[in-house]
């Protein structure tokens, strides 16, 4: 029988294996990001070399084309090493080696998720996705019959889905607010919301940038303007964080949910929630805390028996976003995106609901064509070219929403690009 010292060393061991994998897989990142340095981002977004050995670090299928990474995204191999050995060690002796072992270096994940986000780890709780953490914030404000909430018509559907359930569960107001796609101006989006707010106004819910057409918000001035009426602003971040560069003083936002493997390429289900010290004692956790949490952002992981594996692995998934860097990051989001915007742009039936300026987009790019059913032309793409979009089915606009990573390669671009202007030129065979 093994000795609990046996038992030990066969954890360190196991820690060291994964510590070499580790050093290993990095080592490629962080020396292709040495060769480039100190060039610009908009330079390095076109050396194929260096994001070469970017796309070598997944484990993707290339006999199809993702672009659709907007919804989730493949974690990189160091990544998936990482989590499944954790997973291999949580299965030792899960009692002690995945709550004494493993679950106490989730703090190591909050510190790092604080820095990368800029704010205080005492305002960081560890999440599985972006709905939870928004809809802690949606459930956990106290709010009174006849209050009304305002978001935009574009905001994700299970968010204006809770809203609904309270609507009639509480008698709250629930008012979307519809804007042009792409909007003319990040003033005209202010606008929009400062016009709508209503004396009975008490939440703002709104999106950094949003899923459909990848329209970025200016989150700070609509903060602003929520806080100068003593309203509550949730920013929806589900698709920012880890997408382009932006820090916590650049949204001066009380409350922020995202997802981390959208991004940040962390494990699936895996997310965060930023609330502001001041307001986590008023804000109540999804599943319930003990009241000496109330003021101790750890009260809203309180969610039972989940793995470690998941939420420890982010750490590796920092170590490769910040091995990239984000402003190379974004400057390549947006080349790969202009891509194909930029040759579909003009031809006969085509419309982009996206922007070109860099302040109010960023990867996501969203392409409609004239007299095209959206869903015919998503599974038209898939059946000929083996090419993976999203079908943007709106009230106010239908189109293709398109959206590559870093791994996608400049010629996967080109055949989506091709196929569409074969649809241009012949409908749809």
């Amino acid at each position: 029988m093994s000795s609990r010292r046996t038992f030990l060393r066969g954890l360190t061991t196991g820690a060291a294996v994964l510590a070499g994998f580790r050093n290993q897989a990095l080592d490629v990142v962080l020396a292709a990001g040495q060769a480039v340095k100190g060039r610009s981002p908009e330079e390095v977004a076109r050396d194929e070399d260096y994001w070469r050995e970017i796309q070598s670090a997944f484990t993707v299928d290339r006999n199809l084309i993702n672009l659709n990474n907007g919804g989730v995204s493949p974690s990189p191999r160091v990544v998936q090493e990482a989590m499944r050995r954790a997973l291999e060690i949580s299965n030792d002796a899960p009692v002690y080696s995945m709550w004494q072992i493993l679950e106490p270096r989730i703090e190591s994940v909050r510190k790092g998720l604080a820095a990368a986000f800029g704010c205080d780890p005492e305002e960081m709780a560890i999440t599985r996705n972006a709905s939870e953490s928004l809809e802690t914030c949606i459930l956990g404000l106290d709010l009174s019959p006849g209050d009304e909430i305002l978001t935009t018509t574009h905001d994700y559907p299970r968010m204006i889905a809770t809203w609904r359930q309270r609507e009639r569960r509480q008698g709250l107001v629930l008012k979307t607010i519809p804007f042009p796609v792409p909007a003319p101006s990040a003033a005209d989006l202010v606008q929009r919301f400062e016009r709508a707010i209503t004396p009975k106004t008490k939440v703002i819910l709104v999106c950094h940038i949003t899923n459909l057409t990848g329209q970025i918000f200016p989150v700070k001035e609509i903060c602003r303007l929520g806080r100068e009426r003593g309203i509550e602003v949730i920013v929806d971040g589900a698709h920012a964080f880890a997408h382009f560069p932006f820090a916590w003083k650049d949204l001066d936002c009380d409350y922020y949910g995202t997802s981390l493997h959208k991004w940040l390429f962390a494990p699936h289900g895996t997310g965060f929630l930023f609330v502001r010290k001041s307001k986590i004692a008023k804000l109540w956790p999804l599943m319930a805390a003990p009241a000496d949490m109330a003021e101790n952002i750890r009260k809203f992981e309180e969610i039972g028996t989940h793995p470690a594996a998941n939420h420890n692995a982010i750490a590796e998934a920092l170590s490769f976003h910040h091995g990239i860097g984000i402003e190379r990051k974004a400057a390549r989001l947006r080349q790969l995106r202009d891509r194909w915007m930029r040759r579909l742009e003009g031809q006969p039936g085509v419309r982009l609901f996206t922007s070109f300026d860099p302040a109010m987009s960023c990867a996501i790019g969203t392409v409609g064509l004239a007299g095209v059913d959206t869903a015919k032309l998503a599974s038209h793409l898939w059946d000929k070219r083996r090419i993976i979009v999203t079908p943007i089915v709106h009230d106010e606009f239908q189109g293709l929403r398109v959206t590559p990573s870093v791994y996608t390669t400049p010629a996967e671009i080109d055949v989506f690009a091709e196929e569409m202007e074969k649809v241009i030129r012949q409908g749809l065979a």
